[in-house]
C-alpha cells in the first residue's frame, strides 16, 4: 500500500505550538524588553490552551523559570536551547504531515518536513534557522521523525482547508530567489506530493506595506474552516493598499470549493498605519492570527479597528474563545502573531 499524506488543518486538533524567542542581540535588540513582553503575552496564552514548546539561543533553565512565573504551567513547557538567527518560527519550524500507510501500517504517523529557509529568498541571517528543526532532533524535541526537502518552503507562504485545497500567492512562491529552476506546474506537483492536497490556488494580489516575505498568504488570507476565508480588506479608497487589496478581493470571489461552491468570506478592517521610526509602514493587519485548540489568539494594534477585527473573526469562530494580544512591539519587525508560532499537529 502507498502511503497517504495529510496536511492538517490550523483548527485541527494540535500537540503544541513552537515559539523560537527573542535574543537581546538579534533585530530586536533596541526594543528588547518590549518585544518580550510581547512573546510572554503570546507563551501565557498558548499555554491556557495546550503545551508550548519554546526555542531559545541562550539560558534555557533561566527562561523556563521566567515562563513558569509568568503563569504558563511547567507541565505544558517544554525549551530547548538551540542556535537560531531570528523569532519567526512560521518559517524556519517544521511543516508536519501525518502519513499513512508507512511501513505497512495503516495508523497516521507524523513525520515533521524540514523545508529548505533561506532568509525570505536571501534578504536575512538565515544558516542558524535553517539548521533549528534538525538540531532539535538531537536535544530530544522531536518524537516524530524529520525529512529535509530540497525545496524553499517557509510555512507563512501557505494556507490549507483540510479538503485538498492550498492557499497561496504568486509573488512569494514564484519569487525567483526561492526556487528558480522550478516553474509553476513543478512548484504545484511538489505541494500536492510533498503535503498531500490536490490543488493549489494562487492570488496574483495581495500584499501589505512593509511585508519583506514578498507577499506571505498569512498576512492577507486564511482558512477558518473549508468554506470559509477571512481576509485583510481596505475601505479607504485614498490609502496605498486600497487597489491591490480589492484586486485580491476579486480574485477571492471567484474561487470556488472542491464541491463548486463560492467560499464565504469574511473581510478584516485594516488599522490605521503604524511606522517605524524612519517613517516606514509596518506591515499590521488582522488576518495574522493563530488558531489553538480551541481559541483563536487575535493581533491588535491599540487601533479603533480592534474590536470591528474581533467581532469579524468570532463571526468565523464561534465554538472558539477569541484573546486579543497587543503586537504593537512585534509589527516593529515586519511580523506579527502568526509569524512567531507554529503549530505542532496532534
Amino acid at each position: 500500500m502507498s502511503a497517504s499524506v495529510f496536511l492538517p488543518p490550523e483548527w485541527a486538533l494540535q500537540s503544541a505550538v513552537m515559539l523560537t524567542w527573542p535574543r537581546r542581540d538579534g533585530d530586536f535588540a533596541n526594543s528588547f524588553d518590549a518585544v518580550e513582553g510581547n512573546f510572554f503575552a503570546i507563551a501565557v496564552a498558548i499555554a491556557r490552551f495546550e503545551n508550548l514548546h519554546v526555542n531559545v539561543a541562550d539560558d534555557a533553565p533561566g527562561l523556563a523559570a521566567k515562563l513558569v512565573g509568568a503563569g504558563v504551567p511547567k507541565s505544558k513547557l517544554r525549551v530547548f536551547q538551540v542556535p537560531n538567527d531570528d523569532v519567526w518560527a512560521r518559517d524556519h519550524g517544521p511543516i508536519t504531515v501525518l502519513r499513512s500507510g508507512d511501513a505497512g501500517s495503516d495508523h497516521p504517523q507524523a513525520v515533521h518536513l524540514d523545508f529548505t529557509f533561506n532568509g525570505w529568498g536571501g534578504k536575512f541571517p538565515h544558516l542558524r534557522d535553517n539548521e533549528l528543526t534538525r538540531r532539535l532532533i538531537t536535544l530530544g524535541a522531536w518524537d516524530a521523525p524529520v525529512e529535509t526537502v530540497d525545496f524553499v518552503l517557509e510555512g507563512g507562504a501557505i494556507e490549507v482547508d483540510g479538503a485538498g485545497s492550498l492557499l497561496t500567492t504568486e509573488r512569494c512562491l514564484l519569487s525567483p530567489t526561492r526556487n528558480p529552476k522550478l516553474d509553476r506546474a513543478a512548484i504545484e506537483a511538489l505541494l500536492i506530493d510533498k503535503l498531500g492536497v490536490q490543488r493549489v490556488l494562487w492570488l496574483k494580489h495581495g500584499d501589505l506595506l512593509g511585508d519583506d516575505t514578498d507577499g506571505h498568504i498569512d498576512t492577507v488570507a486564511r482558512f477558518c474552516n473549508a468554506h470559509t476565508i477571512a481576509y485583510q480588506a481596505c475601505d479607504d479608497q485614498d490609502d496605498p493598499h486600497y487597489a491591490d487589496l480589492a484586486a485580491m478581493a476579486q480574485e477571492l470571489q471567484q474561487l470556488r470549493t472542491p464541491g463548486g461552491m463560492p467560499y464565504e468570506l469574511v473581510p478584516l478592517p485594516l488599522p490605521k498605519p503604524i511606522v517605524d521610526e524612519d517613517g516606514k509602514v509596518l506591515p499590521a493587519g488582522y488576518a495574522n492570527f493563530l488558531i489553538v485548540n480551541g481559541a483563536v489568539l487575535a493581533p491588535v494594534y491599540g487601533d479603533a479597528n480592534d474590536g470591528l477585527a474581533i467581532e469579524r473573526l468570532r463571526s468565523c469562530f464561534s465554538d472558539r474563545e477569541i484573546v486579543p494580544i497587543d503586537c504593537r512591539a512585534l509589527i516593529h519587525q515586519y511580523g506579527s502573531l502568526h509569524c512567531v508560532t507554529m503549530q505542532i499537529p496532534a
